[in-house]
């Protein structure tokens, strides 16, 4: 502990540069964070600086790269950034080829005929497709809500797939989802069962959502909200959220974190976009993290800003 008392006594008294990093050379697993109170945790020395490495998510056994790309950035009523830019097919095929594994897709995407098209040439067990089932009012221009496996099976034909890796029940927000979507989630572990889906799980959009979730023996993945500034997350404290991720990981499920830009509202923000790394790296509770890239310099940019948040001091 007399590392961390140090630290405490260096921020009581103006202090340089050179001194904070060389007290935190000397041992801290923290940085401060200079647009958070918070202190922001970062990786120890030691941990491999690639982005591409391959994690496990959870119990499942699916294996799959660190970084993954969502492409449902601004998505909704089978669109998204990318879709209506005209560029969907050749971001997730530049995503692949610069090493990423996971492609997170939604019926409320519009994503699937664009990563068929994208990855057609590439053996199916070289990536991860993850998609996400709406059973909600609005998200998806039918009013119909067709039980799972009808859905899913639609997902494969859309996909040119067998199987999917992950079904996940899409943004759910009730602190009852669990017993609202008791059919859907018996439908998804009967795909499971059969080998039509590796694994299934919720994208949640609040608190109370997230908790259930947490209790809930048949979430084998989850998406969840993080970064170190609350924002476009299930609350605009992190100290509630946090706790419930640890909950999360350590009862075995694959933990993907999302929002890590809040929603893209500091992208432009450097510095922060750098500390949200950092931080929701840093907790060791989430396995993975996705970003909605629109631009392929955007990819090379995360790329190069995880290497370097996972990067030895």
């Amino acid at each position: 502990m007399a590392y961390k008392y140090r630290i405490f006594i260096m921020l009581k008294k103006k202090i340089t540069r050179r001194e904070f990093v060389g007290t935190l050379a000397a041992g801290t697993g923290f940085i401060l964070a200079c647009n958070t109170a918070k202190a922001v945790p970062v990786f120890k020395a030691g941990k491999a600086a690639d982005p591409f490495k391959i994690i496990t998510l959870g119990k499942t056994g699916i294996k799959t790269t660190l970084i993954g790309m969502g492409t449902g950035f601004n998505g909704g009523n089978r669109s998204s950034a990318i879709t209506r830019a005209g560029n969907a097919e050749s971001m997730i095929r530049y995503a692949f080829d610069r090493g990423i594994r996971f492609f997170d897709c939604a019926d409320t995407y519009g994503t699937h005929s664009y990563a068929m098209k994208a990855l057609r040439d590439i053996p199916r067990e070289k990536y991860t497709l993850s998609s996400k089932i709406w059973m909600t009012r609005g998200g998806i221009p039918e009013p119909e809500r067709p039980d799972a496996d009808i859905v899913v099976d639609r997902f494969r034909k859309e996909l040119n797939s067998d199987y999917l890796d992950m079904v996940q029940i899409h943004c759910m927000t009730s602190a009852t989802w669990t017993n609202e979507q008791k059919k859907q989630m018996d439908i998804l572990e009967n795909l499971k069962v059969k080998g039509i889906i590796r694994a299934h799980g919720v994208s949640v959009h609040s608190l109370d959502a997230l908790v259930a979730a947490a209790a809930s023996p048949w979430v084998d993945v989850i998406h969840v909200r993080i970064n170190p500034f609350g924002a476009a997350m299930d609350s605009k404290d992190p100290e509630q959220v946090v706790p419930v991720i640890k909950k999360l990981h350590e009862s075995g499920k694959g933990v993907i974190g999302m929002k890590l830009i809040g929603n893209g509202s500091f992208s432009n923000d450097s510095d922060k976009v750098d500390q949200s790394i950092r931080y929701v790296l840093g907790l060791g509770t989430v396995d993975m993290v996705i970003v909605g890239f629109e631009k392929p310099e955007q990819i090379d940019n995360y790329v190069m800003r995880i290497q370097n948040a996972l990067k030895s001091d």
